[in-house]
């Protein structure tokens, strides 16, 4: 188990107890917080979050926490996983009620499902498969096609189809994991920490990272 501190991410859009509950019962050491300092000094980084996109950003710029992720992920690698809404801000911009920038981790926009037949419905609720596009690190030991846990209704649509890590076929197949290229930073529409034992075992390969 990594030493150092797993900073998770409070913006104030929702309940994060369950994904510190999770990382802590695999050995992590966990810490919520809101404080920028904290996020400068911590060793991993999870952005959790369901909400919306705009209200998300707002409150990340203005408690300081999105300049101080950036610094983070981007000048010093720190391995960065972002969750559902958490994933979408890793986009360049959002599209949700208006056009919003996003943190800009993975060039992309967060766009609203579209549903392609009648037996699908938004927002998409429940468990569905995942099926990883290739040997990435953060599916090791999961089987292609394994179940995981959504509650969504927008998702990120990569610049560069090298970025998704993984698809699921649902409103015509979207990307339900991104990753950056050569850089420990990755996303999951899923929440893993409701995913039962894939979720736990994809958390334990992030904080193995």
């Amino acid at each position: 188990m990594p030493a150092g501190l797993t900073a998770i991410v409070d913006y104030g859009i929702c309940n994060i107890d369950s994904i510190a509950r999770a990382l802590e019962d695999l050995g992590a050491n966990v810490e919520k917080t809101r404080d920028p300092r904290t996020v400068e000094r911590a060793e991993r980084i999870v952005l959790p979050g369901v909400g919306a996109f705009g209200a998300a950003m707002a409150n990340l710029r203005k408690w300081g926490l999105h300049d101080a992720i950036r610094a983070r992920v981007l000048q010093a690698d720190v391995p960065f996983l972002g969750i559902c809404l958490g994933m979408q801000l890793m986009a360049s911009r959002g599209e949700e009620y208006g056009a919003h920038e996003g943190l800009d981790l993975v060039p992309g926009t967060a766009r609203h499902l579209v549903a392609k037949n009648a037996d699908e419905r938004i927002p998409h609720i429940g468990w569905n498969e995942v099926v990883p596009a290739h040997g990435d690190p953060l599916f090791a030991g999961i089987a292609s096609a394994s179940d995981f846990y959504f509650v969504h209704s927008y998702h990120l649509v990569p610049d560069d189809d090298a970025a998704a890590l993984a698809r699921t076929p649902y409103c015509g197949g979207f990307v339900s994991a991104v990753g950056a290229a050569g850089r420990p930073i990755f996303g999951t529409q899923f929440h893993p920490e409701k995913s039962q034992r894939n979720g736990q075992r994809l958390l334990q390969n992030f904080l193995a990272i």
